[in-house]
Order: structure tokens, then sequence, then C-alpha cells
């Protein structure tokens, strides 16, 4: 599988790799950018670790990495992925989604998300989009409510965090019958 150039009049996804990743080296360093996720991206090493686990990912086609540029600030904004790609099942999930502090609450993570539903519904024809968040990030729980997923249910404490802790993930999922009427509601104007 093929990382795509997704766009539209406000984000634009470029694939992710290793030639690229320094434009999001100042953004990594944000202080408690991803606090909810077990992700390390603090340092320009730790960051390059990341981007080397989702390259890897792509090559074995379980990921799609991309970075984020809010054409509207003509800057790069941050980083998401599709991953635990399972073409057999054509489920996937949307997540490792990290944007700066100064381009959160723009419109730009919505767009963002639109691009990926759509590509992963209508053109990769998946049957359903996932998404699993930290039970204590209520702001990324009520973004992806907002776009219409519907809590499925909580993994108890099933990811170590980097300080030991035990978190427990929410599972959310947008289902491909449902795709049409989000995109009516929700992304009408898009």
């Amino acid at each position: 599988m093929t990382a795509p150039t997704l766009e539209n009049q406000h984000a634009k996804l470029i694939p992710l790799d290793l030639s690229n990743y320094k434009h999001l080296i100042d953004i990594a360093q944000e202080k408690d950018l991803i606090y909810y996720s077990p992700s390390n991206i603090s340092t320009p090493e730790a960051l390059k670790d990341y981007v080397q686990i989702a390259v890897d990912g792509l090559y074995h086609n379980t990921t799609l990495p991309f970075i984020i540029y809010d054409k509207l600030k003509q800057a790069y904004a941050g980083s998401t992925r599709f991953g635990l790609i399972n073409p057999k099942n054509k489920v996937l999930h949307i997540g490792w989604t990290w944007i700066g502090h100064h381009f959160q609450g723009t419109g730009l993570n919505k767009n963002v998300k639109f691009l990926m539903l759509q590509y992963a519904f209508e053109t990769l024809n998946f049957e359903k989009v996932e998404f699993r968040i930290d039970k204590r990030n209520q702001k990324s729980r009520k973004a992806v409510e907002k776009l219409g997923a519907t809590l499925e249910g909580i993994l108890r404490e099933d990811t170590v965090m980097l300080d030991g802790f035990r978190r427990s993930t929410c599972c959310y999922g947008i289902l491909k019958r449902e795709w049409n009427n989000i995109k009516d509601s929700v992304f009408k104007n898009f």
C-alpha cells in the first residue's frame, strides 16, 4: 500500500518518512503534546525512532503515516496515521495523531479526519474505522464523538504508559454504512 497525499482547502496530508520528519522537531517538543500517548517524541532522536517505526509499518502494509500541513497557516502542524490495517477484514485505525498547540481548535483536526475517513471508506473501501483513546483524554474523546464515532467499549488497563501507568483505552468506531450520514451532517460544508 502506498501512502497518498490527501488534501482539501485547509489540510494537506503528506506521506511521512525520514526525509521530511524534521519539519516536526520543534512541534514534537511542545509540553504535554502527547501526554496521553505511550509514545515518546520529546527529542529529535526519539521522534526519528517514532517515524522509523511508522515507516517500517508502511513497508509491512500495517500503517500509512502522514505529516500534517496546515494550508491556511502555511506551516507543518503535526502527524497522524492509519494503523493496524487489516485488509482481510477491511478494518483500520486512525490515530497516533498529534497537532501542535498553536493549531488546536482551528478546525485543522476535523479537516484531517474528514480526509482520512473519506479515503478509508471511499477509496480503500474499508468497512470500519476505529479510534483508540486514553479513557482520561476527555478532549480527544469529545472530538471523536463529534465526528459521529460510537463508543464500543473500554479495554481496561491494556496499555502501559512511559511512566509505568496502565491506562484504559476507549474504543470508538465508524462503520462504512454510517459514513454517508456522518459526511452529510458532520462534514456538510467540506
